[in-house]
């Protein structure tokens, strides 16, 4: 009998897939997760059982708030916040709310290969921009705008997926500027912000969110736990107000209340900036393993080692990775061909390698795994 299908993405057992951004299973804080719940359950208050506050739980909230207060150094108000189930569910409803079929939309090449999916769903024209070393090319945005307006522009600014670059200082009070000038607005999935390694990141496109041109989109998925399908938004009142009104909420009640009330516990005990503590300590010991294997075994690669995040983006000059795929199989290691992130088929050349699920002796053997591939062509 086939046991049901329980989580996402399954991984063969002998197989290394070096593609998969989901954390390993030895990082999700179940004890953390379970003293928070008893602490939950042993409160005198059930009503976290009941349809939630469409903003969202306001305790929760406020425990949100003083957490990217102290993250952020910035102040961070309750109002300014509204819950989501993840940042996937964020991005759609924003779709949903600000966008029709046919509309356009600007986007990062590379970008997140998901995202992409939930924007072709809803019919959304895309329309890529050019990124360098500091992230999106601010001019670029300029120079299209001359041939149209979009709804919005999509961006992941800080250790992004998958290349890892940072936008910097100036583009982002450029794009500020630029989206207050001409009425467009900032998408800004911040999921990374908080998982630098090796440099601080600018201060995230939240702290400009009460301008009205920007949509700062975030979740404990990366610094947590992805299971609790918890995330937020946080923009000025006036965009709160609109997701806080819209059908969706009026008929389900605010999003995810029960996981909302678990996690407001940890946040309250200062428990997540502990868990996000020993995530940069594990995870900056894997990028200098993963780096230290590919220059040994894959010496052609052409790489930057990232600050933060989750994935390093290679290239593999004149290689069309999605074959390279295919033959990598059969020395069983995997990762995501770079065409996955291009919004006009591009990319060839690349792959994204993420070093979060397999542990650094795991991650050593795959890379030595593709470079036995690679010499086998």
């Amino acid at each position: 009998m086939t046991t049901p299908a329980i989580i996402q993405s399954p991984i063969t057992p002998g197989f290394i897939d070096l593609g998969l951004g989901d954390p390993a299973f030895s990082l999700l804080p179940l004890d953390l997760l379970r003293e928070s719940v008893d602490r939950c359950f042993a409160r005198d208050d059930n009503s976290f059982l009941q349809y939630g506050a469409e903003q969202g739980n306001g305790l929760f909230r406020e425990a949100l708030a003083d957490f990217l207060t102290r993250g952020y150094g910035l102040p961070v108000g309750l109002e300014s916040l509204f819950i989501t189930h993840g940042a996937s569910g964020a991005l759609d409803l924003t779709c949903t709310l600000f966008t029709r079929p046919g509309d356009t939309i600007f986007v990062e090449e590379p970008s997140y290969f998901l995202a992409l999916r939930i924007f072709h769903d809803h019919g959304l024209r895309i329309i890529p921009i050019p990124t360098d070393e500091n992230g999106l090319i601010v001019e670029a945005v300029d120079e299209k705008l001359l041939a149209g307006q979009p709804k919005f522009i999509y961006t992941i600014p800080t250790f992004q997926n998958p290349s890892g670059r940072t936008l910097s200082d100036e583009r982002r009070a450029r794009l500020v500027d630029l989206a207050r000038e001409r009425s467009f607005i900032i998408v800004a999935d911040e999921v990374y912000h908080f998982l630098d390694y090796t440099r601080k990141p600018p201060p995230p496109f939240a702290a400009s969110s009460s301008d009205g041109n920007v949509i700062a989109v975030n979740s404990f998925s990366k610094i947590l736990a992805p299971g609790l399908r918890l995330g937020w938004i946080q923009s000025d009142v006036e965009t709160v107000r609109r997701f806080v009104t819209c059908g969706l909420l009026d008929s389900g009640g605010g999003l995810n209340p029960f996981a909302s009330a678990v996690v407001r516990e940890t946040l309250e005990k200062g428990a997540v900036e502990k868990n996000i503590e020993k995530l940069r300590s594990v995870y900056l010991s894997r990028i200098q393993r993963l780096e230290t294997a590919l220059r040994k075994n894959i010496p052609t690669a052409q790489f930057h080692t990232p600050d933060g995040g989750f994935f390093f983006w290679v290239r593999l000059p004149g290689m069309d990775t999605s074959a390279l795929q295919k033959k990598a199989e059969a020395f069983k290691v995997g990762f995501r061909p770079g065409i996955r992130f291009s919004s006009v088929n591009g990319l060839q050349e690349f792959i994204r390698l993420s070093f979060v699920h397999f542990d650094s002796d795991e991650i050593e053997d795959g890379i030595a795994r593709l470079g036995n591939c690679l010499e086998a062509l």
